[in-house]
Formats: structure tokens, sequence, C-alpha cells
């Protein structure tokens, strides 16, 4: 091996190329977890550098927790730096350890779907929406023989500026919101933007599972943050900004993804001031702010912000619309100038029919009223589905709004087993190692309430109960 095999690879530094050569080579399985790896000395002929340009990227890997060091040994490879094998077996319980497989779980064709933090479509006035439909096209009777533009249609964006001053006090103009297709397209266009190879960034532990692989698909470096039922511990938020110097840290604080955590208001407001002082970018994903079962949650990180590092991704597809899929991002003119420019390379803009009939649609008072009932429907299934499993033992804190219960198993479930079992009764659900960056918590569950129909809730709820139960009883008499 050469040393023009590191020409190609993203970074000026040296001792960088070859951190990146090696950890793309730990991703994809050449070296096992705990494997030995090659020595400095060996490395450093290969590659035809100095034995510190070696040394330092291996410091580097050790840092990233990619492998870890035996004394007097040398360097072995980390559990959860590789990337699966290619699958022998069903690639959903395969790989759902190792790699985020949400897109895989929802594609299978279940009937209890706990998997899917959707709202049941029949809980949205369906019939008051497609009357919506046609008034959009009486309206702009040329819709569809245009684009919107990149940004998106002028005058959501402006709609959305009065929403937004008058619920939380904002201070925007038209010219600091983007429309996206969905929070994801925003996540996407904000890492691709703002996020280079090896640039820290800071992830709750759990969270979104989508998001761990938006990020490290740009090569970063994830140092995880644990969110608890209060919030975070400020002590180590402001530890980690220290000492990384992170890019940007991303969140979901109000009825967090899986946890359904929420953030109190007076942390919020000390993490922007910690935000602004050690210079990391807050992106606040925000999907579901409306369905609360008791007080409206705390006001957006972006409310606090005076100094522009808050970013503002609002979702309106879970319990407004899912099939427009509308989101919007929030965010200074620095900023915005780069993501409509990212936007403009992938499309020509979010559907304007899909943006004129949120526009009329979202803000009327018929469905600003109808969200009182949503909030009333979610909060019996969600007390529904605590009532079928309150005799399991199982532990979870009960959440004061979103769409998800974060379940305690017992530590001896085996994981694997459940996933394949539950699929084979047409029951999913979201195994929680996929939500952690790092891929651990193994004993924890997402489980969805809002997409299941009452009836539904309970049967496949005592049907997943009996699987548990079954696999369980039958690992004991292994052991006897």
């Amino acid at each position: 091996m050469k040393k023009d095999v590191l020409s190609n690879v993203h970074s000026d530094k040296l001792f960088e190329q070859v951190y990146d050569y090696l950890l793309e080579r730990i991703r994809r399985g050449e070296w096992k977890v705990h494997e030995k790896l090659p020595s400095i000395r060996v490395l450093a002929a290969e590659f035809e550098v100095h034995r510190l340009t070696v040394f330092k990227a291996y410091q580097l890997l050790k840092q990233n927790r990619k492998v870890y060091v035996k004394d007097k040994s040398g360097y072995y490879v980390q559990p959860g730096s590789t990337l699966p094998l290619a699958a022998q077996q069903d690639p959903i319980v395969a790989a759902y350890v190792h790699e985020s497989c949400l897109s895989e779980i929802h594609q299978v064709e279940a009937v209890y779907q706990f998997s899917k933090a959707l709202l049941d479509p029949n809980l949205l006035p369906n019939r008051y929406f497609s009357e919506y439909v046609k008034k959009v096209f009486d309206i702009y009777p040329k819709v569809l023989g245009t684009y919107s533009t990149t940004q998106g249609d002028l005058e959501l964006r402006e709609a959305l500026c009065r929403y937004f001053a008058d619920k939380h006090h904002f201070d925007l103009t038209k010219d600091e919101i983007l429309i996206t297709s969905g929070s994801q397209e925003a996540i996407d266009l904000i890492a691709r933007v703002l996020v280079k190879p090896r640039d820290t960034v800071l992830l709750e532990r759990p969270t979104y599972s989508p998001a761990i692989d938006v990020f490290r698909r740009q090569g970063a470096n994830i140092v995880p943050i644990d969110i608890y039922p209060d919030g975070y511990r400020l002590d180590q938020v402001e530890e980690l900004m220290q000492k990384y110097k992170p890019r940007l840290f991303y969140l979901n604080p109000t009825f967090q993804n899986p946890t359904g955590y929420t953030v109190p208001a007076e942390q919020r407001k000390r993490i922007v001031d910690l935000a602004a002082q050690y210079q990391c970018l807050l992106v606040e994903d925000d999907p579901c702010p409306d369905i609360y079962f008791g007080e409206e949650p705390p006001p957006p990180f972006f409310a606090y912000d005076t100094t522009g590092c808050a970013i503002y991704i609002r979702s309106f597809s879970k319990y407004i619309a899912p099939g427009l899929s509308i989101a919007m991002v929030a965010c200074r003119p620095s900023f915005m100038t780069y993501l409509v420019k990212a936007k403009s390379l992938s499309d020509s803009g979010t559907p304007l029919l899909n943006q004129k009939i949120f526009l009329h649609y979202f803000f009327s008072e018929r469905m600003q009223q109808h969200l009182e009932k949503l909030r009333t429907a979610l909060a019996i299934r969600k007390e529904i589905m605590e009532e079928e499993l309150s005799a399991t033992g199982w532990q979870w804190n009960s959440p004061a709004g979103g769409f998800n219960l974060w379940i305690k198993l017992p530590e001896s479930t085996p994981m694997e087993g459940l996933l394949g079992k539950s699929m084979e009764q047409s029951i999913t659900f979201v195994p929680g190692s996929i939500c952690d960056p790092r891929r651990e918590l193994n004993s924890w569950i997402r489980m969805s309430y809002s997409y299941l129909n009452e009836l539904q809730l309970r049967e496949g709820l005592r049907r997943f109960v009996s699987v548990f139960r079954q696999l369980s009883s039958g690992r004991k008499s292994d052991h006897l």
C-alpha cells in the first residue's frame, strides 16, 4: 500500500487522512470487533509516512471511541465501530443493533404497528381536508402549472411568521424561513451545509435514529449527551461543549423521540447561553409540540436565542397532514443562504400544491379546534397502552405528550429473538439500540400508541406481552 491511497481522502492534514482511511476500513469490517489492528510501524511503512503520523491517527480513533488500547499489546477495534456484514438472514433482525433500520421496520406489513410514530389516519378530519383541496384549486387554478420558489411559498412563509410571533413571540422574517418536504429533509440539509468530516456533533442519547445516520454519513464525530425525564445534566452539557468544541447539538427537547421526555424552560435558557458561550449551534427538531396532555410545553430554544445560535425545525407532518409532508426551518440569514443553495441542488422547491393546501388547512379555525380533539384521543390511547402493560413489571415514564412510550424490559431480554417472534405475529416495534448513538440500550424499546385504534391497541399489546412471556419461559426452560 502506497501513500497515494491517501490522496483522495478529505483532509489537508496527513494524520487525518490516515484516520479517515483506517476508519473506513474498520467500518467496512475489514477488521472485526476486538481484532488487533496493524502496528504503528507496519502502517507507517505501508503508507510511507512517519510513525508519529500513524500514532496521531490512532490517538484520534481512540478519542472517538473507534479503537481501544491494551497495554503493551496494541490497538483493537471498539465494539459498535463496524457496519454489519451482508445479512445472511432477515436484514431487519440482522442489522438492527448496528445501523438504523427504522425505515426497514416501517416497510414491514404488520397488523399491529407499534413502530409508527404517526397519527391514525382516522383521527384526521378527512372530509374537511378534501373540501380544502377543492378550495385551493378554486383560489389558485394554475397551481399545478408552476413550481414553488426554492425557499418556499411566500404566502405560507408570511403566515408562519405571524403564527410564531403570536404563539412564541419569535422575531422572524419571511427570509428566515425555509419550507422543506418534511423534517428529515431539513436535518439532511443542515448536516450537508454545516457538518464536515470529523466535526463533533452532540446528540441526545437516545435520539431519533435517522438523525444518527445523517450525521454519521457526514463523517461527524458523534458525542452522546444523556437525556433524563427531567432533562439534561447541565454540567455534562457544559463539560462536553468545553472539551469537544462541537459544531452543533441536535436535540428534540419537547416530547422527545423516543423517550417522550420534555426539557424544562430553565434548562432551555441555560443551554442557549452555553451554546453562545462555546459557539455551538443548537438544531432543535420539534415534530409534535401541539400534542400535549396537560400544560403546554415550554417555548422552543429559538424563543430564548438572541445571538443566532439556534436553528429551529418544525414539522407539521405527523399530526396535521402526513401526506403533505410539510416542515420548516427557521434560522438567521447567515445560515439560510447556504440552506437554500443546498436545497436548490436537490429539488426546485417543496411542491407548491402541498404548501397551498397546508396554508389554508392548518390556519383554519376548524383545524385549530380539531387539535384539542387529537390531544384527547391520544391521551386515551396512551392510557390504554399503560393499562395493558401495567401487569408486566416493565418500566417507563408516562409522557406528558407525543406519540411514544419508552419502555425498559428486563436486562435478560433476547431483543433479536423478540423482534423476530413479534414480526411473525404481525407486530412491529422499535428496538432501543437503533436510537442509541453507541448502539447500546439493548433492553429498551419504543412503542407508539398513536397509529392504532383503541381495539387494535388492546389486542396488539396482549399479543405482544404473550410473545414476550413465551420467549422468556422458553429461555428459562433452556437453562433448567
